[in-house]
């Protein structure tokens, strides 16, 4: 266990903090989320960040190797030509979803 802190499932323990920090909280809060909520996502997002950062390495790390293995590489302007189209398809995607609500 790590740190040797137990926590039971389903429950975080209690934070505390100072009053502008609540008021800086709620003023983030999105329509019916609550503070809790708030500091669930943020905390699955913080538990989540070094695993995505961790298979981001990776990826890049055996993608360097293949090219020393290989000498194959991509040009600069079709990798990034190939992102910008991912990326405006996803745009698309989510703009269609938002619209669909």
């Amino acid at each position: 266990m790590r740190y040797g802190c137990r926590i039971k499932a389903g429950a975080l323990p209690s934070i505390r903090f100072g009053p502008q920090l609540r008021a800086d909280l709620e003023a983030v809060l999105a329509e019916g989320e609550t503070l809790s909520s708030f500091v669930e996502t943020s905390v699955r997002r913080s538990v989540e960040y070094p695993r995505i950062q961790s298979d981001f390495h990776a990826r890049g790390q055996a993608a360097w190797e293949a090219y020393q293995r290989t000498g194959l590489s991509h040009p600069v302007d079709e990798v990034l030509d190939k992102l910008r189209r991912k990326t405006a398809a996803r745009r698309s995607e989510l703009e269609a979803r938002s619209k669909a609500k």
